[in-house]
């Protein structure tokens, strides 16, 4: 389901002044997108989009100006013509011309006001929208920062996760969410975890039981949130399966509409996790700066064979 924000919470949140049309306050915002009619003010309404909260700044307003009454009418018209249109704001306490303000209250669409500059203003809003409207999931595991990488680690549970997270934190690493990571895609395709505000900075530790991990390791063992650029997935060893030993074949993991690098680790006794997950972390740098480790050894060793065809022949 699409995520909506209702324009009394924009106006609660910055602080503006409802100038007309407060009936319309019900009114949602659907995309985190802000528009400035500049070229509607011109009387050009061919690709307006009406579904975005739009902003009427220094400029628009000095050029509606000059134009004469009724054209002044006809562009406030139009402008406020769709029903899709949550709100339109006037910046730098601008004062709201008559006309908007005669026609947005006969079609209750609200009219808002702020002293701020146009491009501060658009810049707050934008921001504040992209994480109200930003899709969100909730996903079971642990979220840590191995060595800068914010890697999620998943695996079904009493696998170790918990455990892993703890010997990492100890290790010098930082913890950002167990059990439950709350997960949010923003506009470019990344992916920013974080702890419900109920179990933040806590760590559950099967025979301990809870412990605060700020409390225990200090502040430098903790974070709000990190984007997640690694997904660990721990699975019980199974001695039937095939796993990858060289590190050539890249999975990958689709979390809400994002595809993130997957590292599947098997489990079992004598295999230290903590280690092998500081390792992963260091390995994805490199791999980021143009270093692969398994693609230079398969390439020797292709040199290496065929050295040695040669010699037979």
């Amino acid at each position: 389901m699409a995520k909506k924000v209702k324009v009394s919470e924009l106006v609660g949140q910055f602080g503006l002044e409802v100038v007309s049309g407060e009936q319309g306050l019900k009114r949602v915002i659907t995309v985190d997108d802000l528009y400035r009619p500049g070229l509607e003010m011109a009387g050009y309404f061919e690709y307006h989009p009406p579904e975005r909260v739009q902003i009427l700044g220094k400029t628009e307003l000095a050029f509606y100006e000059t134009l004469t009454l009724e054209e002044r009418r006809e562009r406030m018209q139009l402008l406020c013509s769709s029903e899709e249109t949550p709100c339109i704001i006037v910046t730098r306490a601008w004062e709201v011309p008559e006309e908007l303000t005669e026609i947005s209250a006969e079609k209750n669409l609200p009219v808002l006001r702020s002293s701020m500059a146009t491009t501060i203003l658009s810049s707050r809003i934008t921001s504040f929208l992209e994480k109200k409207l930003a899709p969100t999931a909730t996903i079971h595991g642990v979220l840590v920062d191995v060595y800068g990488v914010g890697m999620l680690i998943t695996g079904s549970s009493g696998i170790g996760k918990s455990e892993t997270a703890l010997e990492l934190v100890k290790r010098g690493h930082r913890l950002i969410a167990d059990d439950a990571v709350e997960i949010r895609q923003t506009s470019d395709n990344q992916l920013h975890g974080t702890a419900p505000e109920l179990i933040r900075h806590l760590l559950e530790i099967r025979g301990v039981g809870i412990i605060n991990v700020m409390t225990l390791f200090g502040a430098g063992a903790i974070r709000n949130n990190k984007r997640i650029t690694l997904v660990v997935k721990l699975e019980a060893w199974q001695q039937e399966k095939q796993y990858d030993r060289l590190g050539l074949d890249e999975e990958t993991t689709r979390i809400i509409d994002t595809d993130v690098p997957l590292v599947t680790i098997p489990v079992r006794p004598g295999r230290n996790l903590a280690v092998i997950i500081e390792v992963a972390a260091m390995n994805f740098r490199l791999k980021r700066m143009g270093y692969n480790a398994a693609l230079q050894f398969t390439s020797k060793l292709t040199e290496t064979i065929a050295e040695d065809i040669d010699d037979l022949d």
